[in-house]
């Protein structure tokens, strides 16, 4: 693992708040020349650091009601063929599923937790979306469906405590930039 530099942070940093704003403008914030600024950002590139570049749409805009984080169980450990079944599926699946619509996930991967060792993120149209969803969940045969749960968001909820945004984690790192 790589160390990162205290200027590459920043410019890292920068970045997360805002991926428009030009290599001039984060010079002139963080204090250092526009050159800078690019071998940096470039060297951030290269070393996969930056993964990518990204605008964030703001979903109840586009008409999601609902964001999902579903919890599962899988029957049992998946062998690197099973795994690479489950993707391929996925894929399949996404791409050839008109009747039920676009499965909507953002985010689904393996882990552990209070009993489940997987999670998907998801954005939905409606409630009938979301259960259609978890339907979906029953066509693989390593999922123990029996252990789905899910924490639903209302993306239309006035009262928003903090969600989720590339520019909180940004000043968060901001922050805590000296502790890593």
């Amino acid at each position: 693992m790589r160390i990162v530099k205290e200027k590459e942070w920043k410019v890292l940093i920068e970045l997360m708040k805002n991926s428009r704003q030009s290599d001039r403008q984060m010079a002139k914030i963080i204090g250092v020349s526009q050159p800078t600024v690019t071998r940096v950002r470039t060297r951030l590139e290269r070393d996969g650091i930056i993964k990518e570049y990204t605008a964030i749409p703001d979903f109840l805009k586009l008409g999601y009601e609902l964001m999902a984080i579903t919890l599962i169980k899988l029957k049992k450990g998946l062998s690197a063929e099973q795994i690479k079944k489950a993707q391929e599926l996925s894929y399949e699946l996404a791409k050839k599923s008109p009747a039920t619509g676009p499965l909507e996930v953002i985010m689904a991967e393996r882990g552990e937790g209070i009993g489940y060792n997987g999670v998907f993120i998801t954005y939905h149209r409606s409630y009938t979306s979301y259960s259609r969803f978890v339907r979906w969940l029953t066509r693989f045969e390593f999922f123990d469906v029996s252990a789905v749960d899910s924490f639903m968001i209302a993306l239309g909820d006035r009262i928003r405590y903090f969600p989720l945004s590339l520019s909180n984690i940004a000043r968060h790192l901001q922050q805590n930039q000296n502790r890593f």
